[in-house]
């Protein structure tokens, strides 16, 4: 069995929050158009790997709880919408060169864990998301950010 792996996506909450995705229980990833944060998705998630669900462009940014994958991924049909912002013309259904995962809701922390927190907690140097010019929306977590992440919102991980 592959070992547990930790992400860290984000999204805006006026956008699809954690809120909407209690309220929907699961979804699909799409439109996502970075190379990189596809082959994540494409190569590395795997279904029972947990994510810290980040809201951007909102103030402050910060992780507000915690999703898991519950679908490797698979080709956004976005792409071949026509209909769609994220409609790729070069894309076919033969050659998809757009992927998604899908998640599902773990649980809300009691309160968001900023931006700012994170990148004064000196456990968590090294973390992508505090780097600068850092901007992927998909990003690996190493197991002790993840788990310091989860201290810092008093949340128990313990039994995920």
């Amino acid at each position: 069995m592959s070992k547990r792996r930790y992400w860290l996506m984000k999204s805006e909450p006026q956008v699809y929050g954690l809120d909407d995705l209690k309220a929907d229980g699961s979804t699909y990833w799409d439109g996502v158009r970075n190379y990189q944060a596809r082959n994540f998705m494409r190569d590395d998630m795997k279904v029972g790997d947990l994510v810290l669900y980040y809201h951007s462009n909102t103030k402050p940014p910060g992780i507000v709880g915690l999703a898991r994958v519950s679908r490797e991924g698979y080709p956004d049909p976005t792409q071949f919408d026509e209909n769609s912002k994220y409609f790729d013309p070069k894309s076919t259904a033969e050659q998809p060169r757009w992927i998604l995962v899908d998640l599902e809701y773990v649980d809300h922390f009691s309160e968001k864990v900023s931006l700012d927190a994170l990148k004064q907690d000196a456990d968590l140097d090294g973390m992508l998301v505090i780097r600068k010019g850092q901007r992927l929306s998909i990003q690996p977590v190493e197991p002790i950010h993840f788990h310091r992440v989860c201290e810092l919102a008093d949340f128990d991980a313990s039994a995920l």
